[in-house]
């Protein structure tokens, strides 16, 4: 798989699963089909955004494809309609969150990687993109944001995941392998510490 293949499947990914999760926060407050697609788009886009700025990309990821934000609507009115049959919403928030989490901490580490640029960097972009969509999500759905929620193993798991897949890259292991590593970092230190509490 070539990096650039590499980079898109997991903003893809990040994307649509991260859009569940705004639609899900979209739900519990009881928005409109409007309301979903916003709290989905922002959520699915907002940690890929601030990376893509801050690593002076010549065009932010959504922009340069609008299919992200196509995919992000789509995965908002589907929620949209089936999440009344979901009994806990809260409960599959948070799980999906942590798969998301894995997968844009992955995505960002993977940019900063194909850009060139060094470990520390990569961390940053790693923690940044995983985590400033579903900041931002909880903050403008009005909820405690995951992200600070004490007790929450979030920002750590982030770091770690990213940590991983940085330090991997630098001993020389090739980015794919790196990368899918510090997800899974990511995901059992998350999904750890949601079972475990």
């Amino acid at each position: 798989m070539s990096p650039g293949t590499l980079v898109a499947a997991l903003d893809y990914g990040s994307v649509l699963i991260f859009a569940l999760t705004g639609a899900l926060v979209a739900s519990r407050a009881q928005l409109d089909p409007v309301g979903f697609v916003f709290m989905a788009a922002l959520t699915a886009v907002g940690g890929g955004t601030l990376r893509d700025l801050l690593l002076g990309r010549a065009t932010v990821f959504w922009v340069a494809q609008p299919a992200y934000v196509m995919l992000a609507a789509g995965a908002a009115l589907v929620v949209f309609w089936t999440a009344h049959l979901i009994e806990s919403r809260y409960r599959l928030l948070i799980w999906l969150d942590s798969v998301a989490l894995s997968v844009a901490v992955a995505a960002g580490a993977a940019v900063a990687i194909q850009a060139g640029f060094g470990p520390a960097i990569t961390v940053i972009m790693g923690v940044v993109t995983g985590t400033f969509g579903g900041l931002m999500r909880d903050v403008v759905g009005n909820e405690v944001p995951l992200v600070l929620k004490q007790g929450e193993l979030y920002l750590t798991a982030a770091f770690g995941g990213a940590l991983v897949a940085a330090g991997l890259v630098w001993l020389g292991v090739a980015p794919p392998a790196a990368l899918i590593a510090g997800a899974v970092a990511v995901w059992i230190l998350r999904a750890g510490s949601l079972l475990r509490g």
